[in-house]
């Protein structure tokens, strides 16, 4: 049977009972919190400035350089939060249980920047001065949304929020400092169901829509980026951040484009129309070469390792024994 194609303010309507079922399981299942908790301020000091303080230097942050770029591009990403809203609401609506979603959903992120900058701050992680630099260009950028339609929003926000708790929980193990870790684990927990909402939106839309939905994830999967991707430095911190296994293709191949679309049973799905089919089969083809792109990257980040590890070791063993005192 040949299927209607849905136009969005259908599929918005269609849905909004389901909208309303997920935000009261959201309501039901959140638990509240305080930033303010999470932020170490007996370790603050005044910086330069109006107060006179003590200028930031390099060397009192006991953060890996590694560490340092991943708490900056998560910020930096959290930052661009009105973007966000903006580009939810133009693919979906204001009104209704959607609204009551997008206001709730933006109030809860809103915590995550504030609590993060606290915490680089409090702790002299970074510099503070760059960084605020770096947040005004990145929100006078704003948010370019790739999505096209409601399901396409959709896609990318359950892959987007997904990427985001893995990338927030990994920069807070790698910290080291147990605070970072459980403010950042705290983030996450925000993070994870955010995406549940999404993730449920999009296979209540399999069933009245399997085939633009199926469009919509291939398309979204093939071009996917971070939001933050455009924050001034984001190549070479997010290279950095590949390098010390934070978040790299391996992590993206198979802690978040697998366990998603394993959960919406992508490719078990049956009557698909011929778009639907040649969708998935992109699909597949796709996560296909990702999976070995990711593979021949962690084998050569292994080897740069191991010659890393080579020349420590040569130069230890060459170099001149300590004289000894008479």
């Amino acid at each position: 049977m040949k299927r209607l194609k849905r136009d969005d303010a259908s599929l918005i309507a269609e849905l909004e009972p389901v909208a309303a079922g997920l935000l009261d399981r959201h309501l039901a299942a959140s638990r509240e919190w305080f930033p303010h908790q999470y932020v170490p301020w007996s370790t603050g000091r005044d910086f330069d400035g109006p107060l006179g303080g003590e200028p930031w230097q390099e060397d009192q942050s006991r953060l890996d350089p590694a560490a340092r770029s991943a708490l900056i591009v998560n910020l930096l990403t959290e930052d661009n939060l009105p973007g966000y809203h903006h580009a939810l609401a133009m693919n979906s609506t204001r009104e209704g249980a959607w609204g009551e979603w997008l206001n709730r959903w933006t109030a809860e992120e809103d915590r995550h920047a504030s609590s993060i900058r606290g915490y680089l701050h409090a702790t002299r992680a970074v510099d503070p001065v760059a960084l605020e630099r770096a947040r005004m260009a990145q929100v006078s950028t704003g948010f370019q949304s790739p999505a096209t339609g409601c399901l396409s929003g959709m896609a990318y926000v359950a892959l987007q929020e997904l990427a985001t708790r893995i990338s927030h929980r990994n920069t807070g193990r790698f910290s080291g400092d147990p605070v970072c870790e459980r403010l950042m684990t705290r983030i996450a927990q925000d993070e994870n169901l955010h995406m549940v909402f999404y993730r449920e939106v999009l296979r209540s839309a399999l069933e009245i829509a399997p085939d633009q939905v199926l469009v919509a994830v291939e398309d979204n999967v093939r071009s996917f980026k971070m939001p933050g991707h455009a924050m001034p430095g984001f190549a070479p911190m997010a290279a950095q951040i590949a390098i010390a296994g934070v978040y790299d293709l391996r992590i993206h191949h198979d802690d978040v484009l697998l366990p998603l679309l394993r959960y919406l049973k992508i490719f078990d799905l049956q009557g698909l129309g011929p778009q639907g089919e040649q969708a998935r089969d992109s699909l597949a083809a796709h996560l296909e070469g990702l999976d070995a792109r990711a593979g021949l990257f962690v084998e050569r980040r292994a080897q740069a390792l191991a010659a890393r590890q080579r020349r420590g070791h040569e130069d230890r063993t060459s170099a001149p024994a300590a004289p000894v005192s008479g």
